[in-house]
C-alpha cells in the first residue's frame, strides 16, 4: 500500500513540474553563406561583412524568405551584401546560435551555415554603400567574429582536397591558353 500511495505522491509532484514549466519558443531561422576563394598566392581566404546595425565582422546572412531553402536564402544574402555569384552547397556545414537584441527582448537564433565558393564579384550590388568587404585568412576572420561557434566552424572549414586541386589545375590549364 505504501508503494501505491508513494507513487501517486510521485506522480502529482511530476505533473506539478509539467505544468510549472516554461515553454521556450523555437529559435527562429537565418541562412548564413561562408564565402571562401583560394589562390595561390594568398590561399584559403573567407569573406566577411559589416552588419549594418552594429558594424561587426559578420558572414552574409538573413531570414528565410517563405517558401525557401536555407541554401538559396544564403547565396541571396551573398549577391545582396556582397556582390558574390558562385557555387553554394546544399547541405550545411554546421550551424550556431546568438541571441538577437531586439528593443522589447532579445531573441534566439539559429544560422545554418552553407559554404559558397566564389565564381565572380559583380561590380555593382544591391547593399555595396553599406557593407564594407574583408577577405581573410580563416584563423583571423575566426579572430574577428564574435559567436564562438561561428568561429569554430570557421577554423574547421577547409574546401575539399580534390576540389583545390581540380581548381588548381583549371588554372594553370587557363594561364597556358593565354600565353
Amino acid at each position: 500500500m505504501s508503494q501505491r500511495i508513494h507513487s501517486k505522491a510521485e506522480n502529482r509532484k511530476l505533473n506539478v513540474a509539467k505544468s510549472l514549466r516554461v515553454r521556450l519558443p523555437e529559435p527562429r531561422r537565418q541562412a548564413a553563406a561562408l564565402v571562401f576563394r583560394t589562390s595561390d598566392e594568398r590561399g584559403l581566404e573567407i569573406l566577411l561583412v559589416n552588419s549594418r546595425r552594429t558594424g561587426r565582422a559578420v558572414m552574409p546572412k538573413d531570414w528565410l524568405v517563405v517558401g525557401e531553402q536555407g541554401y538559396e536564402a544564403a547565396a541571396r544574402e551573398a549577391y545582396e551584401e556582397a556582390g558574390i555569384q558562385g557555387k553554394i552547397d546544399r547541405t550545411p556545414i554546421g550551424n550556431y546560435e546568438y541571441m538577437k537584441k531586439r528593443a522589447d527582448q532579445d531573441e534566439l537564433v539559429t544560422v545554418e551555415v552553407y559554404t559558397l565558393k566564389v565564381d565572380r564579384q559583380r561590380k555593382n550590388w544591391p547593399e555595396q554603400g553599406y557593407r564594407k568587404l574583408r577577405w581573410l585568412p580563416p584563423a583571423e576572420a575566426a579572430n574577428l567574429v564574435d559567436e564562438p561557434m561561428l568561429a569554430a566552424l570557421i577554423r574547421w572549414f577547409t574546401p575539399a582536397k580534390d576540389q583545390i586541386m581540380a581548381e588548381r589545375e583549371v588554372s594553370l590549364v587557363t594561364q597556358r591558353m593565354r600565353k
